[in-house]
């Protein structure tokens, strides 16, 4: 998730205390470290600037230290297959003395962790390799727990060996099942196309034998594996100690993070004008990667079968073998992901629904321009509306154009007016935050003016960011669309709309509750190394609320009307993330709401949501899964799980009608844009596809009621 981000020029005042305060920094760094120990310098600024300028310092204790252990060892062995329990039980000595190392500036158990898990990837690859040795025999009746969370760590050598024994059957019976699948597929397609001619059978179109594909699964699984090791194995010492540093960091807050150099790189070409990939922006989550958000006009929002929340569970070049990307980190995920364009790279998916995915996408070159705001005219038959989706509160200090999203939406806003739109939608639904003066901009469009947002400093001051300017853009009827990873300055935006009583919230139960502001400092700007680069500090700096005093973070901005998801039962969000802040509120500055009187729409809207078949399937859907997401205990007898399969695959056919919803609306591009579609048809390509998707979309057509409900009120 994106986070709102406050860049140091514009936190000055934040920063100003860290400058001031490292004045005495160098009387803690000896002459010793300054020259012969990166880590203990690294540690220093690390805390020096958490305990000077983070919104809450976490005290440096047993139990700050206790969940430092315990987190980092999850990080080492998320899964309870490299350590034993003895291996444990000899560490249990660090378990509440890190804090102590922490502030005496050691890496004691950094150290002894890092070369214990040396050898155990050693001995680990060679028991794998002996398992995959040998097929499998799928007729007994085992089971694999999937939570590691409900385990325990192995007691023996044997009992850890017949965990990787039921983790690689559990492997090879899903490939098995793929690979069984893709032959059915493929038969399939040859009789589609040879359907008016005479189909002669070749040997080579054959069904392979059981035997056939459960050698090749294994073969497969222990390739995957061996790539995994090998890049494992490549981790340097710094890169292992950075994951050491972002456990201890991230016990401050989820968003406070350590970027080494290389990370500190990568974050900055994201910042820059394009990039070569596939358009998507992940996060780790347990074992796999998740989708957190398909990019507006990147390959995978053009090839179209990408979504939020799909989780990467292999990585394929082209028509090279599969890579499972199980236990990787993040990085090394996204190298396998990115590459060149004009390069094929296919992703084994798994679909919120269980459902496994191979998609395939054509890596190319996409402009971070195409996830600027962008409008569209809908017309129905009792009106002509605007609609505008805006993925982020974006801002750029360092370019000529000095673009913004409070700027771009102005221009989009006076263009639709010019076309006579009756009402006016907002979408912010995946909108992951940004400037924080940009939404406060933004919601000036709509209201004559008043406080936003309330930002809250370490020292418990309050500052009201303000809208000033008397003039307004729109004063007609205004919904605002939200879902569960709409967040940080979207929720600001959507918030005081609500507050104001400006316009009507839809879309999923709540946002994201993400409501903490962040700052990005460069260490190297503590210290004066000639040649070391010691990276960069993502830290949490002050909290925003509400101008009615309540607070977004966990909670988030709760819809007026809430329109059923997939997630709707779903624990999802900041509130589903270890060491967030908490919720609290604070006094309600003044303001002065309008006087509409929504409810009759609310109510209005809610009766139609209960009686469209479409809605009602999609709540069946989200009831489904939250009742499957319990299930963890998988069957490894080759009968039941293949029953297992087709049972899930018939449930999802009951869903598959959403897939194939289209509503009524027209949806068509600003004359401007128009003109440019001649001499643009990479433009032209990209509104076609957002306007497709906007007619598959099952959320517009009761979006657009409610504004039509709104015209009538505001009459």
């Amino acid at each position: 998730m994106k986070s709102l981000v406050e860049f140091m020029k514009k936190n000055y005042k934040i920063l100003i205390v860290v400058v001031l305060a490292a004045v005495g920094l160098w009387s803690f760094v000896d002459n010793k470290k300054k020259s012969d120990n990166d880590d203990a310098v690294l540690i220093e600024m690390l805390l020096f600037v958490l305990q000077n300028a983070h919104y809450k310092p976490a005290d440096l204790n047993d139990s700050f230290s206790e969940k430092v252990y315990t987190e980092y060892l999850k990080n080492l062995d998320p899964n309870k297959r490299f350590f034993l329990q003895s291996e444990i039980d000899q560490w249990a000595v660090y378990k509440h003395d890190l804090d102590n190392q922490l502030i005496k500036r050691e890496t004691t158990f950094f150290d002894v962790s890092h070369t214990l898990l040396q050898k155990k990837l050693d001995e680990t690859q060679k028991i794998y390799r002996e398992i995959l040795a040998k097929p499998f025999d799928f007729s007994k009746d085992e089971t694999l727990e999937t939570d590691s969370d409900k385990l325990s760590f192995a007691k023996t050598h044997a009992e850890l060996k017949n965990r990787w024994q039921k983790q690689l059957k559990a492997s090879v019976l899903a490939s098995i099942e793929d690979k069984q699948k893709i032959e059915k597929g493929e038969k399939e397609d040859k009789k589609a196309k040879n359907k008016n001619e005479k189909l002669v059978e070749k040997k080579s179109d054959q069904p392979k034998s059981y035997e056939e594909l459960e050698k090749e699964a294994r073969e497969s699984t222990l390739k995957n594996l061996d790539d995994y090791f090998d890049i494992v194995k490549e981790f340097s010492r710094k890169e292992w100690f950075a994951v050491y540093l972002n456990t201890v960091l991230e016990q401050f807050d989820p968003h406070t993070n350590y970027l080494a150099p290389d990370d500190k790189k990568k974050f900055e070409e994201s910042m820059s004008g394009s990039m070569e990939g596939i358009g998507a922006q992940l996060r780790k989550k347990n074992d796999y990667i998740e989708i957190t958000e398909v990019i507006a006009g990147g390959p995978a929002w053009r090839q179209g079968e990408l979504e939020n929340g799909d989780i990467i569970i292999k990585v394929a070049q082209g028509d090279e073998e599969p890579v499972d990307i199980a236990g990787k980190r993040l990085d090394n995920v996204i190298k396998l992901i990115k590459g060149k364009k004009g390069t094929v790279v296919k992703l084994t998916t798994k679909k919120v629904d269980g459902s496994i995915k191979v998609i395939t996408i054509v890596r190319d070159k996409f402009e971070i321009e195409e996830t600027y705001a962008k409008s569209t005219i809908i017309k129905t038959a009792n009106g002509k509306y605007g609609m505008i989706y805006l993925p982020k509160f974006y801002v750029d200090f360092e370019t000529r154009n000095n673009k913004n999203a409070f700027t771009d939406v102005k221009k989009e806003l006076e263009k639709l007016k010019a076309q006579g739109i009756e009402g006016v939608i907002i979408d912010l639904r995946n909108n992951g935050g940004g400037s924080l003066q940009t939404v406060v901009d933004m919601v000036g469009l709509f209201i004559e003016q008043g406080p936003i947002v309330q930002v809250a400093k370490p020292n418990g001051a309050k500052e009201v960011l303000r809208d000033r300017d008397r003039s307004v853009l729109w004063d007609g009827p205004l919904v605002v669309m939200i879902n569960s990873h709409s967040a940080s300055a979207s929720e600001i935006f959507a918030a005081a709309i609500q507050d104001y009583n400006r316009g009507i919230v839809v879309g999923s139960k709540s946002s994201f509750g993400k409501g903490t502001v962040q700052n990005l400092y460069n260490l190297n700007d503590l210290v004066r190394f000639n040649n070391k680069d010691f990276g960069s500090i993502k830290f949490t700096t002050q909290k925003f609320y509400r101008i009615n005093g309540g607070s977004t973070q966990l909670k988030g901005v709760e819809s007026d009307i809430v329109f059923p998801d997939r997630f709707l039962y779903i624990k999802s969000g900041e509130k589903d993330m270890d060491n967030a802040l908490p919720w609290d509120k604070i006094e309600k500055t003044s303001y002065t709401p309008f006087t509409y009187n929504f409810a009759p729409i609310l109510e209005s809207s809610r009766n139609r949501i209960k009686g469209n078949v479409n809605f009602k399937l999609m709540e069946e859907n989200a009831k489904w899964l939250n009742e499957r997401k319990d299930e963890t205990v998988i069957s490894l007898n080759y009968d039941k799980f293949m029953k297992k399969s087709k049972e899930l695959e018939d449930k999802n056919k009951e869903f598959n009608q959403l897939k194939d919803y289209k509503n009524s609306l027209k949806f068509s591009s600003l004359p401007d844009e128009v003109e440019k579609f001649a001499n643009d048809t990479v433009l032209k390509s990209k509104r076609d596809k957002w306007h497709e998707n906007l007619v598959s979309d099952i959320y517009m057509e009761e979006t657009v009621q409610v504004l039509e409900d709104l015209k009538q009120l505001m009459k």
